[in-house]
């Protein structure tokens, strides 16, 4: 079986490890953390960085950094990984669920823009969703697939209502916008390394960003808000911190990062080359103001197509090919169904569409052929 996507652990992950155990720095402090962070802060062009336990660990940190709080609003686009949507309840505050541009995929700020204008007021200094009565509090904008989001557009909706930005840009790592790195875009930019992101630590996550006030808070809350060596603690905090071990493994990982991306890439612009004849098939989209990660690629199964993609995938695992599926959208997820929610033409119309293919860092030029070999002869 080719599998959809593995981590590439075939570095110095081993001997990072080893030098843990020797030096018994295996828990949450150690060298390989602080390294990590510098690392990914340099690799992002973010001027600080804090490590957490997990890409969702790292958004609630981050939300709770900006001040969302208890009966919030957060702006968040349905087309995303639930994840998202949990950072935010687990902050008690709800989604306000918007569409997504054909364009790139992501939240689409003319949509933003226009719900903002109708939907919202401001109230004794506060923007207030009409409907609801929340206040909304930050908009996060998602980096789809590794596709940057569309974020001079959405920052200047974000000054005018002066509402602050968290990007989750779970898997986005090395990707660009307009030419530059994506770490200072927003307020705070938040990836993951779980196991099947480009880089990976097994689990973890990081929050970067340019205001040095925020990076603070934001690391004083993961490790439990205690203050000084004494048992005092000034906030309800988390235990949200990355071990040293996780740390060592991303470090590995991540001098490798502009080898993997280039590889991720390779494979996306491959699939296209050989499919891009194929009759029912579209791609993933490529606005010109972005370089994508290209964190999974895959096909878009159109109308015309003779085949599901659950079909597909069936038949692509016959053939030893490890396809899948594509996210739910929050809005028609069982905890987000009575979420406030825009109209949802571009999401409800691709998310049952879209046929991951494998996409491994290691992946073969002879596995790749497989892959659309077995493909063509399914479509």
């Amino acid at each position: 079986m080719i599998p959809l996507a593995i981590p590439n652990i075939s570095g110095n992950e081993g001997k990072y490890l080893q030098e843990c155990i020797d030096t018994n720095f295996v828990s949450t402090v150690g060298p390989f953390v602080t390294r990590l962070e510098e690392d990914v802060a340099r690799a992002a062009n973010a001027k600080y960085a804090v490590s957490s336990c997990s890409g969702t660990a790292g958004l609630h940190l981050a939300l709770t950094a900006v001040g969302v709080s208890r009966d919030d609003l957060v702006i968040l686009p349905s087309f995303t990984f639930i994840a998202s949507a949990n950072a935010i309840a687990h902050c008690g505050a709800l989604p306000w669920l918007f569409d997504v541009s054909r364009e790139s995929w992501t939240l689409d700020p003319e949509q933003l823009k226009k719900e903002l204008q109708y939907e919202a007021e401001k109230i004794d200094g506060h923007l207030i969703h009409k409907k609801t009565g929340r206040r909304v509090a930050a908009i996060m904008p998602v980096y789809t697939l590794g596709q940057p989001a569309d974020m001079d557009a959405i920052k200047e909706v974000a000054e005018q209502y002066q509402i602050p930005v968290v990007a989750d840009a779970a898997a986005a790592l090395g990707s660009r916008y307009k030419g530059n790195n994506i770490g200072s875009l927003a307020d705070l930019t938040v990836f993951s390394f779980n196991g099947n992101k480009t880089i990976t630590t097994g689990g973890g996550g990081m929050v970067v960003g340019d205001d040095e006030n925020l990076l603070s808070l934001a690391r004083h809350l993961s490790t439990t808000a205690r203050v000084g060596a004494d048992y005092d603690h000034d906030k309800v905090g988390f235990n949200y911190r990355m071990t040293n071990l996780q740390a060592a493994v991303g470090c590995a990982q991540i001098e490798r990062l502009d080898e993997f991306v280039s590889s991720k890439r390779r494979v996306d612009a491959e699939y296209q080359k050989a499919l891009e004849d194929l009759r029912g098939i579209g791609f993933f989209p490529k606005p010109s103001w972005s370089e994508s990660a290209c964190w999974f690629t895959g096909v878009l199964l159109k109308d015309t197509a003779e085949i599901t993609v659950s079909e597909a995938c069936e038949k692509l695992k016959e053939k030893g090919v490890g396809a899948r599926t594509f996210w739910k959208p929050v809005h028609l997820q069982v905890p987000f169904k009575k979420a406030p929610k825009t109209t949802m033409d571009i999401s409800e119309s691709i998310w049952g569409k879209i046929l991951t293919l494998p996409c491994s860092t290691q992946l073969s030029e002879d596995e790749q052929y497989r892959v659309i070999t077995a493909l063509k002869e399914i479509i």
